[in-house]
């Protein structure tokens, strides 16, 4: 159907006015991850320039939707940070309208009532495809004498052009042209009243002033046909914007079998929003070579001259990567309430507040390392435990009879030491070189009587967060076995 695509003009707006963007999902299942970023560019194009967000809940499917689809991609949308302008729209709500405009365009000329019946397309279409021919059905009723309508069910079908070319101009994948031969006279209006989803989705964009559609190049046919009903009824057609879509590591679109493919996914394995932002931003958007970048850049830089046409590949290594740094980036307090979040999603206890004051000092310890809020809670473990301390298996392999001893005569050493990171290095590495050995030695039995684990922060680290009590009262039950 697709006969040629040109390169992108250069111009990126073709709207005049404030800028309106919307994400318009189905509430049939879960936030697919490539829905969420589709909803982070309207988000972000929208946001950059001053302009509105808007989300419209694609609800018709009366069989499929269901009120737990819809709160969860509410409950997604705003865990991602993704705030919409105004009441989220129902597009089934508005089925009223839509029928309105069908029968407006009836009244313009732009459409014409088919009265033929299921069976009769079927039986063109079956010796159609026996025959070898387009199965494209041409309906007889399109230029038929209203005075010969019978008094029978029928659907509105808009009149589409049969020669010349319809030019979808997009911003992405440049213009691409199809032959109106190749256009069938789209039902709009059903014969029991209700519309379809190719027409409610133009009435809805049009009526809520939806400056730019950016969405899935799997929608780019939809265009074509779409841009019927704007010219049907005058309507100035949006800029349009198809991005590819996602694909797995091995190059085919995502499905579950590459792994998480739902937001809420996501959110159970830890990944913090805001990185989660960062990364989904670049997945088919690049900004030069940066990788790493706050909200308030994203929204500067985000334009679609920036989004490529090849389909991006998700990368769980790389996701990792983006999350590290932007954790080891952000604020103390922000990573302490997605940590709460994190908790409550996945229905962990919450932190006691004894928990909730260690972790503050404890975090500029651990965000350094972590590339989730699992991670940040392993690394926590020693913080968030109280005595007595129970190692782990591994961890307890390092607390032998001679490390106990060592431990023994460095607790009533560090009793006196000033509890600063230059005066404990030096009493611990004295007590070391005592029994001829180097610090790295001793350092698995005093994070196993600190932490219990083998993998921490380091041991100095976790001492000055402990404070001296805590921390001689561990080493002094290690020491005791």
């Amino acid at each position: 159907m697709v006969s040629e695509r040109l390169t992108p003009p250069m111009s990126e707006t073709a709207a005049t006015g404030p800028v309106v963007t919307r994400f318009a999902p189905s509430p049939t299942g879960y936030l697919h991850i490539g829905g969420a970023r589709t909803a982070l560019f309207n988000w972000l194009f929208a946001r950059g320039r001053g302009g509105r967000f808007l989300l419209r809940i694609e609800d018709t499917d009366r069989a499929r939707s269901t009120p737990e689809a819809t709160a969860a991609i509410l409950d997604g949308l705003a865990w991602l940070g993704l705030d919409w302008d105004g009441d989220a729209i129902s597009q089934f709500a508005r089925a009223p309208r839509h029928a309105e405009v069908a029968h407006q365009m009836l009244a313009r000329g732009s459409a014409y009532k088919c009265f033929s019946s299921q069976e009769e397309i079927e039986t063109f279409r079956e010796a159609a495809r026996a025959d070898g021919r387009s199965t494209l059905y041409r309906s007889p009723w399109r230029d038929a004498d209203p005075a010969t309508h019978p008094d029978a069910p029928y659907v509105i079908r808009v009149k589409a052009p049969r020669d010349g070319v319809t030019v979808v101009h997009d911003r992405v994948q440049g213009d691409v042209t199809f032959r109106n031969e190749d256009l069938d006279d789209l039902v709009m209006l059903r014969s029991d009243g209700t519309p379809t989803y190719m027409l409610a989705v133009v009435v809805d964009d049009h009526d809520m002033g939806v400056t730019h559609v950016i969405r899935g190049d799997d929608h780019l046919n939809n265009a074509a046909r779409q841009m019927l009903v704007y010219q049907g009824m005058g309507w100035d057609v949006p800029v349009w914007a198809h991005i590819p879509l996602i694909h797995g590591e091995d190059g085919k679109k995502l499905s579950k079998r590459h792994g998480a493919v739902g937001l809420e996914e996501y959110r159970a394995m830890g990944y913090p929003a805001f990185a989660l932002r960062n990364y989904l931003a670049r997945l088919g958007w690049s900004h030069g070579d940066d990788e790493i970048f706050t909200d308030a850049q994203a929204q500067e830089w985000f334009g679609l001259e920036g989004i490529g046409r090849a389909p991006a590949r998700l990368d769980m290594k790389k996701l990792d990567s983006v999350s590290g740094r932007q954790i080891a980036m952000a604020d103390d307090a922000a990573l302490a309430k997605g940590l709460d979040d994190y908790l409550a999603a996945t229905g962990q206890p919450a932190l006691t507040l004894p928990q909730r004051d260690g972790l503050a000092r404890a975090m500029p310890h651990l965000k350094e390392r972590a590339k989730s809020f699992p991670e940040i809670l392993e690394q926590a473990r020693f913080v968030l435990a109280e005595r007595p301390i129970s190692p782990d298996p591994k961890a307890a392999a390092a607390l032998d009879p001679v490390s106990r001893g060592i431990l023994s005569e460095l607790t009533p050493q560090l009793h006196h030491a000033t509890w600063a990171r230059d005066a404990i290095e030096a009493v611990v590495t004295r007590t070391a070189e005592a029994h001829g050995l180097k610090f790295g030695k001793i350092a698995p039995a005093m994070r196993a009587a600190l932490s219990g684990r083998t993998v921490s922060p380091s041991v100095f680290d976790m001492m000055l967060v402990l404070g001296r009590d805590e921390t001689l009262a561990r080493l002094s039950d290690a020491s005791q076995g």
